[in-house]
């Protein structure tokens, strides 16, 4: 068996044809989250996408900060230290 991760937790085979048996058997539409469209707004409205180069020690310091603040993603790590840096709230 290979290993199937959700949350991080391993999901067993037997779970995963649990899962597809109830999709075949159908889904009252009625029922299931509305959709959403597009990413979640960052800050005050939709964001910009800004490409930055970082060396390999300076991703390293970025990664280590944000593990040891409780930041879990990349980008929030960055946004964070932009605003700060920016005095924006």
């Amino acid at each position: 068996m290979s290993e199937h991760l959700l949350h991080g937790k391993p999901v067993t085979d037997e779970q995963i044809q649990a899962w597809a048996d109830e999709a075949e058997a159908g889904y009252d539409p009625s029922t299931l989250p509305k959709p959403r469209r597009g990413r979640p707004t960052v800050g005050d409205g939709p964001g910009v996408v800004i490409p930055v180069r970082l060396d390999a020690s300076t991703i390293a310091a970025l990664t280590a900060r944000a593990e040891a603040e409780g930041i879990a993603t990349r980008s929030e790590a960055i946004r964070a230290a932009v605003r700060e840096w920016a005095h924006v709230a």
